[in-house]
This record gives C-alpha cells, sequence and structure tokens, in this order.
C-alpha cells in the first residue's frame, strides 16, 4: 500500500512524527480488508494489538511517497503475528512486528474460528 507523507504527519522541520508509523501500518492493515469489500470489524469480533516492537531506521520527511508491505508471520490460536515494513522506494525506513488478538466485543480473547484463519491467510500471505 502506498502512502504520502502530509503536512499533518510531520513535526515542524517536515520529518514524520514517531507514532505515525504506527498509523501508516494500521492504515496498510485496514487497507487489506477495505481493498476486498471487507471490515476488520468482524461478525464475532475483531483484533486487536497486544504486542508492538518497533525499529526506526530512516525518517521520512513531508510529500515523501512511502510503500507499506505488510506479511503474516505466525497464526496462533486467538491471536496472529505480523511484520510490516515502510520503504521510501528501495530504503527500509521502519520495522514492525505487531501480535494482533481474537477478542469478542465484550473484550474476552477468543479462538480465532477457522473462516477467520483463512479470511486472514488470503489477506496477508
Amino acid at each position: 500500500m502506498q502512502i504520502r507523507v502530509y503536512y499533518e504527519d510531520t513535526d515542524t522541520g517536515g520529518v514524520v512524527y514517531h507514532s505515525n508509523y504506527l498509523n501508516f501500518c494500521e492504515r496498510a492493515r485496514s487497507e487489506a480488508f477495505f481493498s476486498r469489500g471487507l471490515n476488520p470489524v468482524l461478525k464475532n469480533g475483531h483484533f486487536v494489538a497486544r504486542r508492538v516492537e518497533a525499529d526506526f531506521y530512516v525518517s521520512a520527511k513531508l510529500g515523501d511517497l512511502l510503500d507499506v508491505e505488510t506479511e503474516l508471520v505466525a497464526m496462533k490460536a486467538a491471536s496472529f503475528v505480523l511484520k510490516q515494513k515502510i520503504f521510501k522506494e528501495s530504503l527500509l525506513l521502519f520495522e514492525l512486528e505487531i501480535v494482533l488478538a481474537y477478542i469478542e466485543f465484550s473484550g474476552k480473547v477468543k479462538r480465532i474460528d477457522k473462516e477467520t484463519k483463512e479470511l486472514i491467510l488470503s489477506l496477508f500471505c
């Protein structure tokens, strides 16, 4: 997914503010659903971030066109792990590993059903 860096994404020096890299990754995950006419909020539940590990390598700047790549790393009983990378052309700027837990609307963690596992595999493999 491509993302353009706008003024709202940057500090006064035109450098992307650190937390916006997480937003860019979130947009890419959501867009994987939206681009297929789906919603990330599923009929039986939705996913929440359980753990995030991030590495910042090079700063993006105002006007940059960024590519966000998303790859499924692991599928577990009640969660899955994604690795996301943000590039400017071929230069790696940022890398994220995120564990997303599946929860009911009540907030209780639940096992990922077969249909949802198949959906995740189709979106991120």
